[in-house]
C-alpha cells in the first residue's frame, strides 16, 4: 500500500513541479509518468538512508521531492539535447 502511495505522490509532485516551473514541464502524461519514477525511487531512497522522517509523512515528504526532482532532471536534459 505505501508503494501505491508513493507512486500516486510522486506523480502529483511530478504534475506541480511541471506547473510551477514551466520550462521543464514534459505535459500532463509525461510529468505524470516521470512524477511516479520519482516517487518511487524518492521513497526508496528514503527508506534505505533511514533519516529520522518515517512513516507516512516521511514517505509522502519523499516521493513529492521525488517526483519533482526527477522531472526537473529530465527537463534539463530535454533542454540540453535541443
Amino acid at each position: 500500500m505505501d508503494l501505491l502511495i508513493s507512486l500516486l505522490i510522486g506523480a502529483v509532485g511530478g504534475n506541480l513541479a511541471g506547473a510551477l516551473l514551466k520550462k521543464y514541464s514534459l505535459g500532463l502524461l509525461w510529468n505524470s509518468v516521470v512524477g511516479i519514477i520519482g516517487g518511487g525511487l524518492g521513497a526508496e531512497v528514503l527508506g534505505m538512508l533511514n533519516v529520522g522522517i518515517s512513516g507516512i509523512v516521511g514517505s509522502i515528504l519523499a516521493s513529492l521531492v521525488g517526483g519533482a526532482l526527477l522531472l526537473i532532471i529530465v527537463g534539463l536534459i530535454k533542454s540540453a539535447v535541443k
